[in-house]
């Protein structure tokens, strides 16, 4: 009986870390390519911006409500579905023939990654007790760290040798072998439905009120997309403002439904699930950029071929995923909130030392800001998502980890929609290639000026949400 269980966790645990490994590595393998995919298409700075966003967006809109139709419905089918949608969406992108094609496909890669990220986490925590949670919690962000290291190495070679389409097949055979892994080796009653009731037992809480799904998706796409899109045009500020909006609307309606897709009256009970979500949303927004800036910075400014500016982006996401795990486990016997607090204070230092980068900056500097804010995350990283899943009861696994990921997510659409309006103001309507090199570098000073102080922002509450637990 201990060697099914023993096997039965570690088959969940393969399929979790294919799966975390899966959609980092598709972002960081594709920022190299994108002064590729720019001079194709023909796209100024500003609208290259939407390779990332147009994906997170789509991730940030739909990821919890697929997790509260997870815990419904069950897990494992939406886990599956969204792999296959993730493998399909991904060969999409090879046949785009221009930026608005490429960004619907990028959508769906987008959506799928919400079904994934909605399951995987929830699956793996059901199944492994307490006392091994940081452990495993660690792995898997340290697989998360794998995909963002191996991306830049794998994409640029791939980019330099094949051209930017060949980084979107290998996503789509990864995904596919990620597929097949799951179907053959992930357990039956990994990801059931908690509790076992049929839905004519399920209580109101437990079934699905569309209005919910519809208002939060649609509250949440319109006011990021304004926000991305702000000062581009009229249009940007009357999306922005039917957003903003929206928002109370869809939180007022979630105070007093019976089924809402979650439970927004628990973020004033669980000030743990709160202040470590907003650590995580402040963090994220501060420190995902960093790659995308610089990947254009090695390429642009200093002149290095894809292929070397990804042996250089590797330094960091390598410190992330050697870290990540060893914070895990810390985690598990030391407090979590210290151990992101000091994550986030070393991930300052290094945005602040960022903001000094020019044109003439000797490369063992940059490469020593990576080392520091790859640290910072790692020790970040796996003490936050063990402080927000052990916060909750099993029963909300699914939208605990849904809400983790959608504040993560949303601190990666807001990281890159300050970008777009600092890249807007600065480097304007310029195809990347033409624009002067001293406008990118201003566009880096300012960027990384906001990203700091969004940082020491981050730093407070991960220590007011330690005050608060010590109250308890």
């Amino acid at each position: 009986m201990e060697k099914d269980v023993a096997q039965s966790r570690a088959a969940v645990l393969v399929v979790v870390l294919l799966t975390s490994f899966l959609n980092p590595f598709s972002g960081t393998s594709l920022n190299v390519a994108v002064p590729f995919i720019g001079a194709e298409f023909h796209s100024s700075a500003t609208e290259l911006t939407w390779i990332v966003s147009a994906y997170m967006m789509a991730t940030v809109a739909l990821a919890v409500p697929f997790g509260r139709i997870a815990d419904i419905r069950g897990k494992r089918t939406i886990l599956f579905a969204g792999i296959a949608l993730f493998a399909v969406a991904s060969f999409l992108v090879v046949f785009a023939r221009d930026m608005l094609m490429f960004n619907l496909f990028r959508v769906l890669m987008g959506a799928a990654a919400a079904m994934i990220y909605a399951t995987n986490m929830p699956i793996l925590i059901e199944v492994y007790p307490p006392e091994m949670r940081g452990r495993v919690i660690g792995s898997s962000v340290g697989s998360v760290y794998v995909g963002l290291a191996s991306g830049p190495v794998v994409g640029g070679l791939l980019t330099h040798y094949f051209g930017w389409r060949s980084v979107q097949i290998l996503l789509a055979l990864i995904s596919l072998v990620a597929l097949i892994v799951a179907l053959a080796k992930l357990p039956k009653s990994a990801g059931a439905r908690h509790g076992g009731t049929s839905r004519a037992e399920e209580t109101p809480a437990r079934r699905i009120d569309p209005l919910s799904f519809a208002l939060y998706a649609v509250a949440v796409s319109l006011f990021l997309y304004g926000f991305t899109t702000f000062g581009q045009n009229l249009r940007s500020y009357i999306i922005l403002a039917v957003g903003v909006v929206l928002l109370p609307i869809y939180l007022k309606y979630e105070m007093h439904s019976k089924a809402p897709v979650f439970e927004v009256r628990a973020f004033r009970r669980n000030a743990t699930f709160l202040f470590a979500n907003l650590s995580a949303l402040f963090n994220y927004a501060a420190t995902f950029a960093v790659g995308y800036i610089f990947a254009i910075y090695l390429q642009i400014v200093k002149g290095y071929p894809s292929d070397v500016t990804g042996l250089i982006l590797v330094v960091q996401p390598v410190v992330m995923a050697v870290v990540a795990p060893i914070a895990g486990r810390l985690s598990d016997r030391r407090s979590p909130f210290m151990l992101a607090a000091l994550g986030m204070a070393f991930c300052t230092v290094a945005l602040v030392s960022f903001i000094f980068v020019g044109a003439d900056t000797p490369l063992w500097r940059i490469i020593a800001g990576f080392l520091v804010v790859g640290f910072g995350f790692g020790l970040f990283a796996s003490p936050n998502t063990n402080a927000i899943m052990s916060s909750v009861g099993p029963g909300d696994f699914g939208v605990a980890s849904s809400v983790q990921n959608t504040a993560r997510t949303m601190g990666q659409v807001i990281g890159m929609a300050l970008i777009t309006i600092v890249t807007n103001a600065i480097v304007g309507d310029a195809e990347l290639a033409e624009a002067p090199k001293g406008l990118f570098v201003q566009d880096m000073h300012l960027s990384f000026s906001i990203f700091a102080v969004l940082c020491a922002v981050g730093i407070l509450f991960s220590l007011k949400r330690k005050a608060k637990t010590d109250a308890v």
